[in-house]
């Protein structure tokens, strides 16, 4: 049976599959080792067992603690994605003592852990994650219990009671377009056709990246299928490949400018950011039914900067954090709560692009289901 829920067009976004990227730097190796710190009220604290603030006592002993180690390694966060290099920026001034480090702006969530793993024990392991939906739940086991002082305000759906995973912001997939060099299409079929030869790229691989993962769930709503079986999508894609329709080139920023990538999917707040770079870039959501997504923040439990990782998650879950993505054009996980409580940014709120009528979201199971189809049928669907 089908258990996809279907949101009202006010509700900040929902959970689907979807990837971080991130960025790439030296690490810092003047930081403490993960364990016993001292915040500034001299109490021990042993900030990589930490489930919340009130093990620290105040969030300035948290910082304090943080300061003291020194360093914060983040990975899959590029400047341009959500707002991150604006999140970033406003960390670093709000805690001048703490230096980001910025690793592998192209990883895929998958590569996180990846990057974890190899790195445990070192200064260059990533402290904290910004993943897709699947991989985070196929590794709940690599993630510390952390519950941010804002807890209560992210909606359950969107978060795992145990503290291991929580949706950060979200948007929804749509379809950019250079509308100066091809004709803007009214629904997903018109694609098929001969004016889109060699133009249309989704970012990633959709068995490693969430954002080309839900690229082809959105397909499968669009064609008549159901979150329950991905197979729609995937012979969408395989007629675009046989059309010869279909580019097989990851677009960048740099690509999408260059006129490389004319034609994305990617959530619709990649997709609007991409105006600064060519003014005639449309984001188009198709009628019919929408996938919105979210992305899930995590602390890596065997983080070498164990209090920097917290310090940032209540960053990023504070009305400071959460307005920063709404400035990037993704919707924040808060967003319901802060708008009942008058804090949310509402001229950016307003400035969001239009969500759809009516739009889904899989389930743990549809999620992972549809992992498995993938990882079967989709490199012979493509070639």
């Amino acid at each position: 049976m089908t258990i996809t829920r279907r949101l009202s067009a006010i509700t900040a976004a929902s959970v689907v599959l979807a990837l971080g990227l991130g960025a790439c730097s030296t690490s810092n190796n003047s930081s403490t080792s993960a364990g016993t710190t001292a915040a500034t009220t001299g109490a021990a604290v042993n900030a990589a067992t930490a489930t919340s603030l009130a093990d620290f006592g105040t969030l300035d002993d948290l910082a304090a603690a943080a300061k003291a180690e020194g360093a914060l390694n983040v990975i899959a966060l590029p400047h341009d994605w959500a707002n991150y290099g604006a999140i970033m920026d406003a960390f670093k001034a709000k805690y001048p003592g703490i230096t980001i480090n910025e690793l592998n702006p192209n990883a895929a969530s998958a590569e996180e852990i990846t990057a974890a793993k190899t790195n445990k024990g070192l200064d260059t392991a990533p402290d904290v994650f910004d993943l897709g939906l699947t991989v985070a739940l196929a590794n709940t086991a690599e993630f510390a219990s952390y519950k941010v002082a804002t807890w209560n305000d992210i909606p359950d759906l969107f978060k795992d009671a145990n503290g291991k995973y929580y949706g950060d912001y979200g948007g929804f997939m749509a379809l950019g377009i250079d509308s100066s060099r091809y004709p803007v299409p009214t629904t997903i079929q018109d694609l098929l056709g001969p004016a889109y030869k060699g133009a249309v790229a989704i970012n990633g691989d959709p068995t490693q990246a969430g954002s080309a993962f839900a690229s082809i769930g959105l397909a499968t709503l669009l064609t008549g299928g159901t979150l329950d079986d991905y197979s729609t999508g995937i012979t969408f894609f395989k007629q675009m490949n046989a059309a010869g329709n279909f580019l097989k080139v990851d677009p960048t920023d740099a690509t999408i400018a260059s006129g490389e990538t004319p034609i994305v999917f990617d959530w619709d707040y990649l997709n609007a950011a991409q105006t600064k770079n060519v003014p005639t870039w449309q984001t188009i959501i198709f009628p019919g039914e929408g996938l919105a997504g979210y992305y899930y923040q995590a602390v890596n439990v065997n983080a070498s900067h164990p209090a920097a990782a917290r310090l940032w998650q209540e960053f990023l879950y504070s009305d400071e954090g959460q307005n920063l993505y709404l400035g990037g054009g993704a919707r924040p996980a808060r967003m319901d709560a802060m708008t009942t409580a008058g804090t949310i940014d509402k001229d950016l709120a307003a400035a969001l692009p239009a969500a759809p009528k009516s739009y889904s979201m899989p389930d743990e199971t549809q999620s992972t289901n549809a992992g498995t189809l993938l990882g079967q049928q989709w490199a012979a669907a493509i070639g």
